[in-house]
């Protein structure tokens, strides 16, 4: 087991609130994303004016048309119908408008999210993403950014709406009847209370459904990328039974969310049908007293019920967008990761030719436990090192930090040109370290698209000549011809034809420094000796990390790793005279020999 593998048991990678409790202003964090479209939020707020101020005066003037008739035997004028027809026709016509532009502007800001959640757990990787299961990385990227879309379709400018239709339509109540909003704005103060009444539960309720459907995904993920083994073992019945009750419990989160929603549906009618009341008790009252002619009666009780409703609208948006705090943290934590190795604030550049390596004191851990301890190494530039050790000892550690996965917690890393003037990492553009050093793991992923594309993951300029020179060089011609498709995951791709793309893809980005972790421990001798032989080619620094006695043998040098440091550095034939010797705790009697 690799020290990285130790690494992520011991951090700490939580990027994600406490499933009871989601933090607060996670929804207002988001606001800011709106930003890059005011034109739009502006045009999609003035529609959502006209629909709502369109429906309120609809209902009110046909209300007074029907109460001029009845009481006053009077009948519409031309304009008053006039008015009614465009009043109809634009009405759906906005309540379009509106919703296509909300929609619109949702699915631009999800869009812009998707790649902001991208970025930031790029930025952070790999401390954020190791140990986390590839399925609750997609919630977050995906279903999570998913779920924003009622907040940003449905709440924003809906709110604002609602506000102004309901100032305008109470302040034309109040001329009406001075005493006819009484009945009205302690009604709509509670249904804009009634949202916040129970954040924390909604809050809670919606953390849960969240979790729950993050860790289906997981389980999902990992049940399809194992299912050959599960079939193999016959552990799928009992993996069925468990997606089955991780379902079970997904819908029983979602049915207590729905179950408090229809109670609050319950209880906002319930106060529309009070205000109602109301409205018609103060007008009839004003009616009997001479106050208020009676044929705006019926018009008063349309115009209280039609600003209400957007109130009510408005409130039962409001508690919807409460339940996706707990998404709305998730994305907003994964948006703002902070890098674990920032960029330099003024990067230096790498002057041409070789480059050298030099590990200066360096010292790391992850979350607390120590795995690199004052490590003291030099290599110099075109030379090859093998860098061994038990399990656990800190190589993997060691291809990470000259990768700036992560920087040390004390001492450098630092490249060596010609000159002997040590450059730090810290002190380079991400650009520019990229193309000095490639560092190729045991586990080489490879996407969707041929076998040339994912050669040309690095490099994709790259001649087809030279493309099929590397790929003949690293063996990789003999897996398949170049544009062949690879499967999902590369599944029908063997660790031994992995190792040669990964070979082959890291020599076409041609760098100063290539690491290899364990890359040919798939490999059988023969195919160990090939790679070995296109390594040979060039002027390039190779650090190799392997257990493979032939492939270390190879090397100019070895460096021993032992309990977070250089136990001891030599050739091969130096390490292995050594019958108490580090190397020689490493390797069995056999391989020494």
């Amino acid at each position: 087991m690799s020290s990285t593998t130790d690494g992520r048991a011991g951090a700490s990678h939580s990027d994600t609130p406490d499933a009871s409790v989601p933090a607060r202003g996670s929804l207002r964090a988001l606001l800011p994303a709106l930003g890059a479209h005011r034109a739009m939020v502006a045009r999609t707020c003035a529609a959502a004016v006209v629909e709502q101020g369109s429906l309120v005066a609809l209902l009110t003037l046909a209300a007074h048309t029907v109460g001029t008739a009845v009481i006053a035997g009077q009948a519409p004028s031309p304009r008053t119908v006039t008015a009614l027809v465009l009043l109809v026709l634009v009405r759906p016509l906005m309540t379009w408008r509106e919703m296509d532009l909300s929609h619109d502007l949702a699915y631009r800001v999800l869009a812009e999210l998707r790649v902001r959640v991208f970025d930031g757990l790029a930025r952070s990787a790999p401390a954020r993403v190791a140990g986390r299961r590839s399925g609750d990385l997609a919630a977050t990227a995906m279903a999570d950014v998913e779920a924003l879309e009622f907040f940003y379709a449905h709440t924003t400018a809906q709110l604002l709406a609602s506000g102004v239709v309901f100032s305008g339509g109470t302040t034309a109540l109040a001329m009406v009847e001075p005493w006819l909003p009484a009945a009205v704005l302690p009604i709509a103060a509670l249904l804009a209370v009634a949202p916040f009444a129970d954040a924390r539960g909604r809050a809670a309720r919606g953390a849960r459904t969240r979790a729950a459907a993050a860790k289906l995904s997981a389980d999902t993920v990992e049940a399809v990328d194992g299912l050959r083994e599960l079939l193999a073992f016959g552990g799928l019945p009992e993996r069925r039974g468990r997606l089955a009750e991780q379902g079970r419990k997904v819908g029983k989160a979602q049915c207590a969310e729905a179950t408090w929603e229809a109670m609050a549906t319950a209880v906002r009618d319930l106060l529309i049908v009070l205000a109602v009341l109301g409205v018609v008790a103060a007008a009839a009252q004003s009616v009997a007293s001479g106050r208020l002619d009676g044929a705006w009666a019926p018009a008063a009780m349309a115009l209280a019920l039609s600003v209400l409703g957007p109130v009510a609208e408005s409130a039962r948006a409001l508690s919807q967008a409460v339940g996706l705090r707990a998404a709305a943290a998730r994305v907003d934590a994964a948006v703002k990761a902070p890098a674990l190795a920032p960029p330099p604030a003024s990067p230096r550049p790498l002057p041409p030719g070789p480059l050298g390596v030099r590990l200066h004191r360096v010292s790391f851990d992850y979350g607390g436990r120590p795995v690199l301890d004052g490590v003291e190494l030099t290599v110099p530039a075109g030379q090859t090192l093998a860098l061994v050790g038990v399990s656990g000892a800190g190589k993997s550690t060691c291809a990470h930090l000259l990768a700036r996965f992560w920087d040390p917690s004390e001492g450098s890393v630092q490249l060596v040109p010609g000159d002997g003037a040590a450059i730090d990492l810290r002190d380079l553009a991400d650009a520019e370290l990229r193309r000095a050093v490639a560092v190729v793991g045991q586990d080489t992923p490879l996407f969707h698209g041929t076998l040339a594309d994912n050669l040309r993951l690095a490099a994709p300029d790259t001649d087809d000549d030279l493309l099929a020179e590397t790929a003949r060089l690293c063996g990789v011609d003999r897996i398949a011809p170049l544009d062949t498709p690879v499967s999902e995951r590369g599944a029908s791709v063997s660790g031994g034809q992995r190792a040669r793309i990964a070979l082959a893809r890291a020599l076409l980005a041609e760098p100063r420094i290539l690491v290899l972790d364990e890359t040919t421990a798939h490999l059988d001798n023969t195919g160990d000796a090939q790679l070995a032989a296109a390594l040979a080619q060039g002027d390039r620094t190779t650090i190799v990390i392997a257990h493979r006695p032939t492939t270390i043998r190879r090397a100019d040098r070895i460096a021993v790793l032992e309990a977070g440091r250089i136990a001891e550095q030599g050739t091969w034939d130096d390490l292995t005279a050594r019958p108490d010797g580090a190397l020689n705790r490493v390797l069995t009697p056999a391989e020494a020999a």
